[in-house]
């Protein structure tokens, strides 16, 4: 049974953490390759997509860091990982500051 991990509410989000979150190179093209992404997605394809050549550990933390910082939302089914950018979320609460962030080549297609 699909069980979402705990994240932050849209009224808790933190610009500091946020920016700290993205601030770090791996957790950057994470999000970049996550947020080409319209749809949710297996958080292991992501990693194999982005090739960043970290190891499960850190790939690992990467994704709890994101998460707390309420970039994504992820959802447990089993042992993978349904993960998703919680774009509506961010752009409710900071309009524009993950296309500043990430730019415009991270844009998913028809939007």
């Amino acid at each position: 049974m699909p069980r979402a991990l705990p994240e932050p509410s849209i009224d808790s989000f933190d610009l500091t953490v946020i920016l700290g979150a993205l601030a770090e190179p791996g957790r950057r093209a994470l999000m970049t390759e996550l947020y080409r992404s319209p749809e949710p997605v297996d958080c292991a394809i992501i990693v194999e997509t982005a090739g960043l050549g970290l190891s499960s550990p850190t790939i690992s933390h990467h994704y709890r860091v994101l998460r707390e910082a309420g970039l994504i939302s992820t959802v447990a089914e089993g042992r993978k990982r349904i993960v998703n950018v919680r774009r509506d979320d961010m752009e409710a609460r900071f309009p524009g500051l993950l296309n500043a962030v990430l730019g415009d080549e991270a844009q998913s297609p028809g939007r």
